[in-house]
């Protein structure tokens, strides 16, 4: 049956994302959960999507396909017959979306079930015998080049290619560990001993994973997977978030948390402690210990799962919960006692989210300052704010009286619209910094309205492939007004499109406190000053520097969202604006004669082919010989660091004042200077920044004649 969600209009508001349904009320014959979700996301990508794609027989059979691929990724499960059987349910999603029954998830869980079962009783089969690695024979990784088995027979012999080539992975390190070895007990080791315990590591390796599907990958697991391969049809950015992962995603974005303070990692299959913070309710309770094992997890008095071959995301799950409940772990210590430890929840702030900053002294005195993602707490006026933040390390900075400012954007996925547009607020006087459309309607521009200007003084933005969304604002909007040198990747990711978080609890009654969940969901796409979207294209850098990360940007997704432009808003370019001209001659004229660069972009080509490489050899002696071929080129990639000279960065003293004798923060501070010292792009970029900074000190010294 179709649920009855009445939505008249699509009501945007900048500063919360309004979207207008009515509540849902129960029928008298209610849809069971999956249903309910279902019919929600079906109607909200339909009235509320940005630019919502039909939902018909071709919509349904790409998220159908998708679906199977995030079911089966390496092509091991499914035979060709179940996707022959499973195809005429191939056109059935959008009638599920609109109430139908929901046949074609029901069918393919059942089936996924079964092959998952089949090939947990394969792969010990297969490693209880030993491999032949003198035959010659290959296999194909690709999963774009390979089929699914056509027969039971032919998945059993990819199982085997695939857990022998794992193997002889395994077994080609144990043998360079043995000929290196002085220690009798290792180095007097036979090459049939060694194969048998690459067998067993493999086996260990796959035991985990089965045992994961086992624990983890529930009916529930494999809807929300369901579901987000239909979201995710509509575009790669609108997602379906379970009740858990809808906590974890604003946890995300406010960078606190509320949990016990402890780090974890997994080990072997085990969750271990591996660090405590000072100061949470793991150290105030004091009997969790770095190194400890937990076995279960229980919600205050309710049974406790035992959390064995979880992966750490979802034992931190469990951990985290509501601030002032209590959650009880079942630890088993180094000397070998299990005890029950409980810990009331309390709010962790996440320090490594917020922005921070250093000073690079050197022929000038620069500042600089990263920032991880956009965040802004939603949920507390009071909460960690991006741009204010930015602001106390542009003030510091000031006080320090550098002489420049390098803002490093890398690796920033974006975040909050609001925050990113009061942060270009800081670098400009005023005007427009991005202009955002709804569905059918005209561009609004967001504008910074405060005609002072915190910073003056030359400003430069490091961004790499992975930079997005919000990123990609700043970067666009300093860029468009000549205020700053963009640094980094030729394109950056290329995320034009702003999501709203909606919470599904909102629009139907939850029955028994089981939450709905949430839909993230494209409502707008902002564009650029100049009129341009940074959909697909991105911002092309100033100064282009060879970038490793490649083949991740959105115009590799088939769904993305094309490129297009608006007229242009009326802005005035900053006083003294940045001549990239030079500072790009300079740049490519310093990395011709790095050796540093020539032996990075050498690399860079080596790996790329390596990317290329389809099959790979079974056989041993060959196998060495590309390995060590590939190993070589990889130690070339590594030395490239070594040719880079040390940057002198260091912390200021108002911050090392704040971190005190926190033994854990001052070495995680040490740790985030010292991968800075040795960082080829931003030695680079402090270059670049010299060069600016001559440029712009005899324009300012002009200006005040």
């Amino acid at each position: 049956m179709r649920l009855k969600v009445i939505i008249p209009v699509v009501l945007i508001s900048l500063s919360a994302g309004v979207l207008a349904f009515t509540k849902l009320g129960l029928s008298d014959d209610p849809p069971g959960r999956y249903e309910v979700i279902m019919n929600l996301v079906g109607q909200m990508l339909k009235e509320g999507h940005y630019q919502p794609k039909p939902i018909d027989d071709a919509f349904s059979k790409e998220a159908f396909n998708k679906y199977l691929r995030s079911l089966d990724v390496e092509k091991k499960f499914f035979l060709k017959s179940d996707i022959d059987r499973l195809a005429p349910l191939s056109t059935h999603i959008d009638d599920e979306l609109k109430g139908a029954q929901l046949d074609c998830f029901r069918n393919i869980n059942t089936i996924i079930k079964q092959r998952v079962a089949e090939a947990s009783a394969i792969y010990p089969a297969i490693l209880s015998q030993p491999f032949d690695f003198t035959k010659e024979e290959s296999v194909v990784l690709d999963v774009d080049k390979v089929e699914f088995p056509a027969d039971s027979v032919a998945r059993y012999e990819a199982w085997r290619k695939m857990l022998k080539y794992r193997t002889l992975e395994k077994l080609t390190d144990l043998q360079e560990t043995r000929d290196k070895s002085r220690e009798d007990s290792v180095k007097n080791k036979t090459d049939q001993q060694l194969e048998a315990e690459a067998r067993d590591k493999v086996k260990k390796v796959y035991d985990r994973y089965f045992e994961r599907i086992k624990n983890r990958q529930d009916d529930n697991d494999r809807f929300s997977l369901y579901v987000n391969a239909i979201t995710t049809t509509m575009d790669p950015h609108t997602d379906y978030f379970p009740p858990d992962e809808k906590r974890q995603f604003e946890e995300q974005m406010a960078g606190k948390f509320f949990g016990i303070g402890a780090g974890l990692k997994e080990e072997d299959g085990k969750i271990k402690v591996l660090s405590i913070i000072t100061g949470s309710p793991s150290w105030k309770e004091g009997h969790l210990k770095v190194n400890d094992v937990i076995q279960k997890v229980a919600q205050g008095d309710k049974e406790a799962v035992d959390i064995t071959g979880y992966p750490v995301e979802d034992a931190v799950k469990l951990i985290r919960g509501n601030k002032g409940t209590t959650v009880k772990l079942t630890v088993k210590s180094v000397d070998g006692t299990v005890k029950v430890i409980s810990i009331v929840r309390d709010e962790i702030i996440q320090e490594e989210t917020f922005a921070k900053s250093a000073v690079i002294n050197g022929t000038h005195k620069i500042g600089y300052i990263y920032l991880p993602e956009f965040y802004s707490d939603f949920n507390d006026r009071n909460g960690a704010r991006c741009a204010a933040d930015v602001a106390k390390e542009v003030a510091k900075l000031k006080a320090e009286k550098v002489e420049g400012i390098i803002l490093d954007l890398r690796f920033n996925g974006g975040g909050s619209l609001p925050e990113v547009v009061e942060m270009a607020g800081l670098f400009i006087p005023e005007g427009p910094v991005v202009q955002v459309r709804s569905r059918g309607g005209d561009a609004i521009v967001l504008r910074d309205r405060d005609k002072s200007v915190q910073y003056d003084g030359p400003l430069a933005i490091m961004v790499n492939e992975y930079s997005a969304s919000a990123s990609e604002i700043l970067a666009a909007a300093m860029q468009d007004y000549k205020r700053a040198v963009i640094i980094g990747s030729q394109q950056t990711f290329g995320k034009g499109t702003v999501q709203r978080l909606f919470s599904l609890d909102d629009f139907y009654p939850v029955k028994d406190g089981q939450s709905l969940g949430a839909l993230k969901l494209t409502q707008q796409k902002f564009y650029r000053a100049n009129g341009g979207s940074t959909q697909l294209k991105g911002v092309s850098s100033d100064i282009v520097l060879p970038d490793p990360y490649y083949e991740v940007s959105e115009r590799k997704d088939s769904d993305a969202l094309a490129w297009d432009e608006i007229p242009k808003s009326n802005y005035e370019i900053w006083s003294n604006p940045v001549n990239t001209d030079n500072l790009k001659k300079n740049s490519e004229k310093r990395m011709a004669n790095s050796a540093a660069f020539k032996l990075l972009n050498e690399n860079l080509a080596t790996l790329k082919k390596l990317e290329k490489q389809e099959s790979y050899s079974l056989n041993l002696a060959t196998y060495k010989a590309e390995q060590k071929v590939n190993t070589a080129a990889l130690k070339r990639y590594d030395a490239v660091n070594d040719k880079v000279k040390e940057l002198n960065i260091t912390s200021m003293k108002v911050d090392l004042d704040k971190i005190g004798s926190d033994t854990t923060k001052i070495a995680r501070n040490k740790d985030w200077l010292k991968a800075r010292t040795k960082d080829i792009y931003l030695d680079e970029a402090v270059n670049v920044m010299n060069d600016l900074i001559a440029q712009t000190l005899p324009k300012m010294q002009r200006k005040q004649q």
